[in-house]
């Protein structure tokens, strides 16, 4: 029989975990673009509000409550359930067990939604009244246009027009949550415009369309998906879920498995383990990356540009540059330029590990997984899929019994042209 480890509502974790005050360093602080000093809190009031920027900065408290009205939402499909990959241990004959967190049960099919309920709810009681924000594949689109018919918002999402072509069942979703979304790089902003009309588009590009609206507007504001502070705290539901869950078998993993584009699924996955790990626990975290895009393998550590055309505040993380385009590959959630700083920051003293996985290699353990397990994974969670089966034939070929988690963060059905 399949082993599913379910929490009741009860159970589920009623705080957020904030890992900066236990982290044995300081994050460098985010710079104006303008004057290359750490930016003030009135300008990036223009960008968030203030509720997400207390979040971001808040070095302090180790937990941060959630609010009761987030709550109610996240009860809706959270817990979400820790299977146990039975078949796939069999198949790959391997010592291991692994265990998956499935995320795909949200209401739009991934992670995205943790933190879309949370950033909409703080943006409404903040007075915003519009929304403006980027996509790579849709995930974090259609997440933020649910939150924002959940709490009143209006949704605009720049998605990058590679991903626009290739996924119309995600713009689809978008509209079906009353999301308004355009293909980046579009004719409705001074930078969409320096771009021909067939550009592919990146990240990058679609959230300097993004940004670019706000400052044009009153009563809106920005919300990222993935890589700032706030983001992968929300995110930590995850990770803490998984801690219980795991308690519950009375076990303790030895791996833990997360795909990664900007970090939210792998930081709201791996965060609540870190004391652990500083606390001196044999306990290893891999960053799963597609070649392709490979940030944290192949990135430099310095200050850049959250987007294209230079408008975010400057961060302090791993990046291939503002400019990179990365090839059209249909894990279009891993095709961004930087990444979070808190995992970069990790990664810088190797409390984490990266890997980089070939578009081959990650299909090829996606169908796999499909077959074996019944669940077609999202392009982008392949990755992590595909982390796990190494470390399983690893762990085979050692002949060592482990413990492996993955966090499964989105199922595929809105991708299946990808599988063609």
């Amino acid at each position: 029989m399949r082993e599913y480890v379910h929490l009741n509502y009860d159970e589920m974790p009623k705080s957020w975990y904030n890992v900066l005050p236990d982290l044995p360093f300081k994050l460098d602080p985010p710079l104006d673009p303008e004057t290359q000093k750490p930016m003030t809190p009135e300008k990036l009031l223009k960008i968030f509000p203030g509720p997400l920027l207390e979040q971001e900065a808040n070095d302090v408290d180790r937990f941060i409550d959630m609010p009761e009205e987030i709550l109610k939402e996240y009860a809706v499909y959270r817990p979400t359930p820790l299977i146990r990959a039975k078949f796939l241990e069999e198949f790959l004959e391997t010592p291991v067990k692994i265990y998956y967190k499935y995320e795909g049960v949200s209401p739009t099919g991934s992670h995205k939604t943790n933190t879309a309920l949370a950033q909409a709810y703080f943006n409404k009681i903040s007075g915003t009244e519009i929304l403006y924000t980027e996509t790579g594949a849709g995930q974090w689109g259609s997440a933020l246009s649910y939150a924002g018919v959940k709490y009143g918002l209006r949704v605009n999402v720049y998605m990058v027009r590679v991903s626009y072509l290739q996924k119309p069942a995600r713009k689809n979703l978008i509209n079906l949550f009353e999301g308004n979304v355009t293909p980046s790089p579009s004719r409705n902003t001074k930078v969409g415009r320096k771009y021909p009309e067939d550009h592919p588009g990146s990240l990058g590009i679609a959230i300097s369309e993004a940004m670019e609206e706000v400052f044009d507007k009153d009563n809106a504001k920005y919300a990222l998906g993935s890589v700032l502070n706030h983001v992968l705290l929300h995110q930590t539901v995850i990770g803490l879920e998984i801690k219980k869950q795991l308690e519950k078998l009375e076990l303790k993993p030895d791996i833990i498995i997360g795909c990664h584009g900007g970090g939210s699924n792998f930081g709201g996955t791996i965060l609540p383990f870190i004391p652990e790990k500083l606390s001196g626990e044999n306990l290893r975290f891999i960053a799963c990356e597609p070649e392709s895009c490979p940030t944290l393998t192949k990135g430099e550590y310095r200050y850049d540009f959250g987007d294209t055309a230079g408008f975010t505040p400057m961060l302090k993380m791993y990046t291939l540059g503002k400019d990179f385009i990365p090839p059209s590959i249909h894990a279009g959630g891993l095709r961004y330029h930087g990444a979070a700083p808190i995992i970069s920051a990790l990664l810088k003293n190797n409390l984490i590990e990266a890997q980089t996985f070939s578009q081959d290699e990650t299909f090829k353990a996606a169908k796999l997984f499909s077959k074996i397990e019944g669940i077609i994974p999202a392009p982008e969670s392949a990755h992590a899929i595909a982390g796990a089966i190494r470390e399983a034939l690893n762990a085979k070929k050692e002949g060592k019994g482990k413990v492996i988690v993955f966090t499964l963060s989105g199922h595929g059905l809105f991708d299946l042209n990808a599988y063609v």
